[in-house]
């Protein structure tokens, strides 16, 4: 089998705005979405996704006119996530031409929706987010924008997933995202291992060395990073950037 990895960048939407945060929180401008979405258009970007963290707690998705706008401005694969609790929105989102729905809160609140649309969209056009966070206890998954705890371990909520039906997990470590400390490799192996479908490892990403070890190590099919694809230097200055393909080679093919 052809070993094909992917590398995706993660961007997060807030009132119209592409902006980074830290922990799931203090976000930071980075700039306007049709800007920096045309600025990938110049890379040779496996696929984008693209997450509204304001519609994730209020349960009140981007309007479908502005996710059509993006699609019509970029040639990259799109998947979205962010307050989409119905068949109809996930309709909307595909026929505005997003190839991926990015579902997270649902798992918890009506799994049965999540059933249903991998069902009638097919399990290749369903992702379930899951983020987890660092608990006196252990670990859970959180929901919400990060704002409730679930209870539930992340390797018990990937199968939980994977037996609704959906296509693929995008995993993501709340601890992690924004700090530039590297992925929660131990985390990224459990679930993967755990699952068979595919897992994207989120969070954490401080170089473009990072993204080795979640393929490399634990066995992930890809990886997502925010702030090393949009910003550069220890000034963190917006700075739009991805890797040769050259390099994703180079870089996935050895541990060295």
């Amino acid at each position: 089998m052809e070993f094909n990895p992917r590398v995706i960048p993660a961007l997060l939407l807030e009132d119209g705005q592409f902006v980074k945060t830290r922990n799931f929180s203090d976000s930071v401008y980075v700039g306007d979405p049709v800007n920096i979405l045309s600025i990938f258009n110049e890379f040779e970007v496996d696929e984008i996704v693209v997450l509204d963290i304001r519609a994730a707690q209020s349960r009140v998705p981007t309007p479908v006119a502005e996710l059509r706008h993006y699609a019509e401005e970029c040639f990259i694969p799109l998947a979205y996530g962010g307050g989409l609790t119905s068949i109809d929105q996930l309709s909307e989102l595909f026929n505005a031409g997003f190839e991926k729905a990015i579902l997270n809160s649902v798992l918890a609140d009506e799994p049965s929706f999540v059933e249903i649309a991998a069902a009638k969209f097919g399990s290749q056009a369903i992702v379930a987010s899951i983020d987890v966070i660092a608990t006196p206890g252990g670990e859970s998954v959180v929901v919400h924008g990060g704002r409730d705890l679930v209870g539930q371990a992340p390797v018990e909520w990937a199968e939980r997933a994977v037996g609704l039906g959906v296509g693929e997990i995008l995993l993501t470590s709340v601890d992690r995202e924004g700090t530039g400390k590297g992925y929660d490799l131990d985390l990224i192996t459990r679930v993967q291992s755990a699952v068979d479908i595919p897992v994207i490892a989120h969070g954490g990403a401080g170089s473009r060395e990072d993204l080795a070890g979640p393929i490399l190590d634990s066995g992930a099919s890809a990886v997502a990073a925010g702030s090393l694809f949009v910003f550069q230097g220890k000034d963190r200055g917006v700075l739009v950037n991805y890797p040769a393909r050259s390099q994703i080679v180079k870089l996935l093919s050895s541990t060295s």
